[in-house]
């Protein structure tokens, strides 16, 4: 079971997105958890999570997020964020996943 992390101001902005990425997981059989919260609580969400994806409202914060955290951390694109693309999200989540992995 994988966990996706998304971090975003207030934690709330990212529901219909969230939602969109678990329908998408669902339809590719991929087993995870796809949560939001906060930025304030990257280091206890994101401490055991797979990949961490951030809002591009708050990805000023994207070193600070890195630093504290050993799974792979980035910004979520900001038209694949503004058009609520669930899909597009979880595959860059994907894309990262396999690259710390190494499998790509």
């Amino acid at each position: 079971m994988k966990k996706i992390v998304l971090l975003c101001a207030a934690g709330m902005s990212t529901s219909i997105l969230i939602q969109r990425m678990r329908d998408a997981a669902k339809e590719e059989g991929l087993a995870c958890t796809i949560d939001a919260f906060p930025t304030s609580l990257a280091h206890i969400q994101g401490k055991d999570a797979d990949v961490v994806l951030l809002g591009p409202q708050v990805k000023f914060e994207l070193r600070k997020v890195q630093s504290l955290l050993s799974c792979p951390v980035d910004v979520i694109d900001m038209v694949s964020y503004g058009t609520l693309n669930g899909r597009k999200v979880l595959q860059q989540a994907i894309r990262l996943m396999e690259e710390q992995d190494g499998t790509q």
